[in-house]
């Protein structure tokens, strides 16, 4: 009999349904697990649900009868895949669940850094339009993206759809070739142009040894349009230090940031001094839930579980 443990629950709403597999089983889940207690919890699963834990060697080591990590997320950064192959652990993630949910996400902080929501708001609410006495005030700044251009990070489903969602309100929208590229391939602008040349700069790539502080001093220093930084993929891609000397020294205009690293951050974090400015919104890692996408995910993830016991795996990471 297969014995599922699913580590971390709380990482999906209450509202969600996770639907228990058709095949024989025994079914343990946790709401949230700390990195001390995986393999006590995970003693003598065979399979894993996980969400952003960590499962590295040494949690291999001991657990020997696991031979499925399920993840409850798109990304497996938090997976060490030599060690999982070296185990004999297929991993399988959760794909295509998410094109919607997050470029809309990516588009509210985009409009709401573009036209200065939030300190408007803020205004408001202080009072400022009763001080000022007329039917409006301009306390902060407001442009048009129509025109503006879109430089993108990634041109997978959801980069693409973020494209989509761009050309709709008339932006010029660019795909970045990766740094350091020796050609650029078709549909792809040069890494350095897109890093020079845009108004708005999203990222929608994963973290890897490639991409981790793709964008830090020497690439702020290089945007000469002083552009809105959206970043609703992962921390880590964004040097968060280094935006923070970028915002104090005028070199970006406003930041969107749905992802920090780590997660949630310290309170002393940069990022956490970042986020009471009125150019700066930062969401804790919601970008992907909305109710329809996180049901979307749980059925999605149970199906590969399903698929891998009835001995057709889909969607591995690591096979």
């Amino acid at each position: 009999m297969q014995r599922i443990v699913f580590l971390e629950r709380d990482t999906l709403a209450p509202a969600i349904r996770v639907r228990r597999p058709t095949f024989a089983h025994d079914w343990v889940e946790y709401p949230k697990t700390g990195a001390g207690e995986v393999v006590a919890r995970a003693k003598g699963a065979t399979i894993l649900i996980v969400n952003k834990v960590n499962i590295g060697a040494d949690t291999f080591a001991a657990l020997p009868d696991l031979r499925l990590i399920a993840m409850a997320a798109t990304g497996s950064d938090c997976i060490d895949k030599e060690a999982a192959r070296a185990h004999g652990t297929a991993v399988a993630n959760i794909r295509g669940y998410a094109t919607t949910t997050v470029p809309e996400h990516t588009f509210a902080l985009i409009l709401a850094l573009a036209r200065s929501i939030v300190p408007y708001r803020a205004d408001v609410l202080a009072g400022e339009w009763q001080r000022a006495e007329q039917f409006c005030f301009f306390s902060n700044p407001i442009i048009d993206l129509a025109g503006r251009r879109l430089g993108i990070f990634g041109s997978g489903s959801l980069g693409s759809r973020v494209g989509e969602i761009g050309r709709a309100f008339g932006m010029d929208v660019v795909f970045a070739e990766h740094r350091g590229a020796s050609e650029i391939r078709p549909g792809r602008t040069a890494f350095d142009e897109v890093i020079e040349t845009s108004d708005v700069l999203s990222f929608h790539c994963p973290l890897t040894a490639q991409t981790r502080g793709m964008v830090a001093m020497a690439e702020f220093r290089r945007m000469r349009r002083k552009p809105i930084v959206v970043n609703t993929s992962r921390g880590g891609l964004v040097d968060e230090v280094d935006l923070a000397l970028a915002l104090d020294e005028g070199l970006v205009a406003a930041a969107g940031l749905d992802v920090t690293l780590p997660e949630p951050p310290p309170p002393d974090a940069p990022i956490m001094r970042l986020a009471a400015r009125p150019n700066v919104i930062v969401t804790p890692h919601v970008a992907w839930a909305s109710e329809e996408a996180q049901q979307r995910l749980a059925d999605q993830m149970i199906d590969n579980i399903e698929a891998f016991v009835a001995g057709r795996p889909r969607n591995l990471v690591v096979g």
